[in-house]
């Protein structure tokens, strides 16, 4: 049996857990309405199942699709392509998101910088496109005869000039290094007890983002996890209270389960059990607690600037 210290927080699921949690999950196979799939994990092949979902039902749409890389998501083996067989890999699918999109939705797809044109190349035709974000890994294998890969894209467009954008819902607390003041006074920013803050408006640069790792109760041992700080941005400027959110690559649930703890509904689509498992049971553990790392009091935080857990041990007391 593999020894896990008191330290390591990664989700691990006992047989009895699975059992229960399977029960949740949904299978779709006929044409369904939203209230069937509302706030549910479908456990299934997107590339199938999309054609049964119901028209204009999404909000938002968060898609982090298999990057044209070879990769193994156990009960998918994705193969590297060529750009052209990549972009025709797209093109089988995406069409039948579009239809699931509200006429007033929002759509992000993530990627990295080899296929991140592929994804651009794709979206420009049915979506209008709004920008990239690049936002740092702050991790990446080094290269001897290459520079280290550290970041990675995620495209916004939107279905039509009537979307939803809620830019004061993301503002980033950044440490002043040299605080100016005015009269002897602060000039827009803030002096507290833990340093000088000050709120800025977010860019399409992220440089704050952690990457889900042992000692942080929302990993898992999916291979290509997102944070769940990251999904916050996107959900909070994109979408409003009680928005239905979709994600047909759900993974471990990190689209679901940020949806839940920001007060938005969900769907979600994967073909993994295991990862659908994985899924279920954050989302159980999002009942009880609600915290996302790097997020506190209504604003984002620079990475390393806010002692999440101290926070975490006033809030409760």
């Amino acid at each position: 049996m593999k020894f896990k210290s008191d330290r390591n927080k990664t989700l691990t699921l006992n047989n009895e857990e699975a059992s229960y949690l399977e029960k949740k999950l949904i299978q779709v196979e006929k044409p369904v309405d939203y209230q069937e799939i509302m706030n549910k994990t479908i456990w299934g092949n997107s590339l199938e199942i999309l054609r049964f979902l119901p028209s204009a039902f999404v909000d938002l749409a968060i898609i982090d699709p298999p990057y044209n890389l070879d990769k193994d998501f156990g009960e998918l083996k994705f193969s590297k392509m060529t750009d052209e067989e990549y972009e025709t890999y797209l093109e089988s699918w995406f069409p039948d998101i579009i239809r699931l999109l509200k006429p007033n939705a929002s759509l992000y797809i993530c990627g990295d910088w080899k296929n991140s044109h592929s994804l651009y190349n794709v979206l420009k035709k049915y979506l209008k496109v709004r920008n990239r974000i690049t936002w740092q890994r702050e991790k990446g294998r080094g290269a001897l005869k290459n520079w280290k890969n550290c970041t990675e894209d995620i495209w916004f467009a939107t279905v039509s000039e009537d979307y939803y954008f809620d830019v004061e819902s993301v503002k980033m607390k950044r440490k002043v290094i040299a605080p100016y003041k005015e009269n002897g006074k602060p000039k827009d920013w803030q002096e507290t007890e833990d340093g000088n803050f000050r709120l800025t408006y977010p860019s399409n640069f992220w440089d704050d983002i952690t990457i889900p790792y042992w000692s942080m109760p929302e990993n898992t041992e999916h291979p290509t996890q997102k944070p769940e700080k990251l999904i916050a941005k996107l959900i909070l400027a994109s979408s409003p209270p009680n928005a239905i959110i979709f994600d047909p690559f759900l993974g471990s649930g990190t689209t679901s389960v940020v949806a839940k703890k920001l007060g938005r509904n969900y769907c979600g689509v994967e073909i993994n059990k295991q990862y659908c498992l994985w899924a279920e049971k954050r989302l159980m553990m999002a009942e009880a607690d609600k915290r996302i790392q790097g997020y506190a009091d209504g604003v984002f935080w620079e990475r390393n600037t806010l002692n999440f857990q101290q926070t975490a041990s006033k809030k409760r007391n």
